[in-house]
């Protein structure tokens, strides 16, 4: 239909406003830029933006097409990220995701592999959104549950995080601690505010706990720990995060009903390139050491 300049120019001035700021972020000429907007309306025989003193505003022609050229300039964005990333070398970014949970495991191990590897700039991405591997939104993923079935993916089975139940000692003190499951319900609790989570160790606790004993309710598990810790309640956390803390003390041991498995994930097209794999062998090597100690 046309040439891509074209339609980046649209997007940006669509983004901006004004033909200025589309030609500073693009670094051509203000002339350019119009040029490029007269160029594409001819072909496309409709107007895409109305032209005003203060700027630039898009019809409705004009933000469908910057809708798309969005999409597509992300992408290509992202594909440039996973190009980048097969390279021969083990350096350049590595960009690696996880849920925040994971993250004493996850910067251990990447500060130990930047320690081998100085030339690597690590990008660790954490959140509940899937991060998109086939968009080169990452080159790694621990992810936990079920199997992931992205197609495309290169799924390996990592291990389960150990979780038991703790409180603090503070808490052990002034309460008590259950030393059976029928006790548990009359002990207060710190967990999610979906009491239909699919976290293993929630799902374990549904039928024994009422909801209404969680009474500190969050969906961030570094603020569970916290809770935990200030004496609000009992709380499954994870035993690598938990056992080094002073203020803590595990009330039930793990259990493997309590945690979920967990899955290296990386992209078919970056799954054989030195860095990715030079990573995936350092991790395992890593988790192995911690789980030792």
């Amino acid at each position: 239909m046309t040439n891509w300049d074209e339609i980046r120019t649209a997007y940006q001035v669509a983004r901006l406003g004004t033909v200025s700021g589309a030609a500073e972020v693009l670094g051509v000429h203000h002339a350019t830029v119009i040029r490029h907007i007269d160029a594409l309306e001819a072909r496309l025989g409709v107007k895409l933006f109305q032209r005003h003193a203060r700027g630039y505003t898009p019809t409705e022609a004009g933000q469908d097409l910057a809708r798309v050229a969005q999409t597509t300039d992300d992408q290509l964005q992202q594909l440039a990220g996973r190009i980048k990333g097969q390279g021969e070398g083990v350096s350049g970014e590595l960009l690696v995701t996880s849920l925040i949970n994971f993250s004493p495991l996850m910067v251990g191990a990447l500060a130990s592999f930047r320690a081998t590897y100085p030339d690597v700039i690590v990008r660790y991405l954490t959140g509940t959104r899937l991060f998109r591997l086939e968009y080169g939104e990452a080159h790694v993923a621990l992810r936990a549950g079920s199997v992931p079935q992205e197609p495309d993916n290169v799924v390996q089975p990592f291990s389960r995080q150990a979780v038991a139940l703790y409180a603090a000692k503070s808490y052990v003190a002034a309460r008590g601690a259950p030393k059976t499951e029928q006790e548990l319900a009359a002990f207060e609790f710190v967990g999610y505010d979906d009491p239909d989570s699919r976290a293993p160790f929630n799902i374990w606790m549904k039928p024994r706990v009422p909801f209404d004993r969680v009474v500190f309710r969050t969906e961030d598990n570094r603020v569970q720990q916290e809770a935990v810790r200030a004496g609000v309640g009992l709380g499954f956390l994870s035993v690598h995060e938990a056992q080094d803390d002073p203020e803590l003390v595990q009330v039930l041991p793990p259990r493997e009903e309590w945690s979920s498995p967990l899955w290296l994930v990386t992209h078919v097209d970056l799954h054989r390139t030195p860095k990715v794999q030079a990573f995936l062998r350092h991790l395992k090597e890593y988790a192995t050491d911690k789980s030792a100690q």
